[in-house]
């Protein structure tokens, strides 16, 4: 058995193209099983191939009474093994609390950065871990529960960017005997043994009924599995070639993509491309399917200027020619002093505004982006600003008091774009909402003597 377990694990370091000799390796070791093998494994291959291993534990600080005794063993292992040996701590609750996640998914985040931050200490090449077969069908019917997409589906890549999985074909009962073989001996993570988590729920219920069903369970699964990962690349070739032609901008917290093809393209790769899009742009990632599903409604059935919020932030607006997918905090406009004559330019939203004093008005303007008041009314010490909490003013033609929140939202005024609408006031009173309506307590009679002609211009 030993031979033929060392062989299998071999064969699938070299189809997966994972070592070619001479790395340098960390190892993530629990003092489980899974990487009690792994490192036993690489450590003899290590031989033939000539690797420099190091294993680093990770303390979530989740169980105080036993990571002592945890690293106690990881470290008499290592050194047994002649192979470096490092135990660092990660604050796993605090992370949780603050990114709003549960602990799991938070010790996971940690300890791949903790593992990546590891490897460029030691001047290494790869890190590996001891993820199995029967880890990639639980992963699998975890994600199926979930509702994942065939991506999900496809499980844990054997290689991911430098992170490989030297074990993830050979099935929890191999590892097992091989150890056993070898009288090696490993511990065992008590939280592996609660149902508080899914996972352990499916292995220690699900995956015995269905083992039962089926004993062959774990090599059918995993065949699966194969499959939908050698379509999920071949479609990843299509996303590729299609996203490149399909960006018009694209930022650190937002992507431009061009509209009218994606209004014509299949659900099924639109589908992959936004999530690819997405995933590949700062502060985008992590949108659920249900979310994707409703940026594709927005493409194919929303008018011009809709718009979606989504959460962490994230808007998706449709405009004439693009999508425009952004977490960016909506622009605002500054506070600025404006003495008639004189203007402003307002660098926040690229916009000028040029006020004038004037003893005749050939035109009274739109009331938009031209407009004239009553000087005398006014005055000529203006305020330029973004709205404020309880503004209000007296529209012109609409005869009484509006609160400017009820205005902008009768005007369909998107609200991550009111406050970047400049506000004129003089005093205590707004006298212009610039670019959209006067107020007409300030407006022109037949009694005016000097006019204020206010002008908004915002570049192009």
């Amino acid at each position: 058995m030993l031979h033929t377990f060392l062989e299998k694990i071999k064969a699938t370091i070299s189809k997966h193209r994972m070592l070619s000799g001479g790395e340098t390796v960390l190892v993530g070791l629990s003092g489980g099983p899974d990487s009690v093998c792994l490192l036993t494994v690489l450590k003899e291959l290590g031989k033939e191939w000539d690797l420099r291993l190091h294993a680093l534990y990770a303390d979530h600080g989740l169980r105080p009474d036993e990571t002592p005794a945890e690293i106690a063993f990881c470290k008499t292992f290592c050194e047994g093994l002649a192979i470096s040996f490092d135990a660092r701590s990660i604050d796993v609750k605090a992370h949780a609390k603050e990114q709003g996640m549960n602990r799991q998914e938070a010790a996971r985040e940690l300890r791949y950065r903790l593992m990546h931050d590891m490897m460029a200490e030691i001047g290494g090449d790869r890190i590996a871990l001891g993820h199995n077969a029967d880890d990639q069908v639980e992963t699998f019917l975890m994600r199926i529960l979930r509702g994942a997409g065939p991506k999900g589906l496809s499980g844990m890549q054997p290689v991911r960017g430098k992170i490989i999985r030297p074990l993830l074909e050979v099935e929890r009962k191999e590892i097992e005997e091989f150890l056993d073989e070898r009288r090696i001996t490993y511990i065992i993570d008590s939280s592996n043994l609660t149902e508080d988590y899914l996972r352990n729920r499916i292995r220690q219920i699900f995956m015995l009924d269905l083992k039962r069903i089926n004993p062959g369970l774990i090599e059918t699964m995993t065949r699966t599995m194969d499959i939908l990962r050698e379509e999920e690349k071949y479609f990843d070739t299509i996303v590729t070639k299609t996203l490149m032609k399909l960006i018009c901008r694209k930022r650190d917290l937002r992507i431009e993509l061009f509209l009218m093809p994606m209004e014509r393209m299949e659900r099924v790769i639109l589908r992959r491309v936004l999530r690819r899009a997405l995933d590949e742009t700062t502060g985008l990632r992590g949108m659920e399917f249900i979310h994707i599903e409703e940026i594709i409604d927005l493409i194919k059935k929303g008018r011009h200027g809709d718009r979606l919020y989504l959460p962490k932030g994230l808007r998706i607006i449709k405009n004439y020619a693009t999508l425009v997918m952004t977490s960016e905090a909506p622009v605002k406009t500054g506070t600025y002093a404006l003495d008639a004559p004189g203007e402003i330019v307002l660098e926040e939203i690229r916009a000028v505004i040029k006020a004038s004093v004037e003893e005749e008005a050939e035109t009274y303007g739109d009331g938009k982006n031209l407009a004239v008041f009553d000087a005398d009314k006014t005055g000529t010490s203006l305020e330029i600003r973004p709205r404020g909490k309880g503004d209000f003013f007296y529209p012109q033609g609409f005869g009484r008091r509006k609160k400017l929140q009820d205005f902008f939202v009768d005007e369909k005024v998107p609200r991550d774009e009111r406050d970047e609408i400049p506000i004129v006031a003089a005093g205590e009173d707004i006298i212009w909402i610039a670019g959209m309506r006067g107020d007409e307590r300030f407006g022109v009679s037949g009694d005016t003597k000097r006019y204020l002609k206010m002008e908004f211009k915002k570049a192009l």
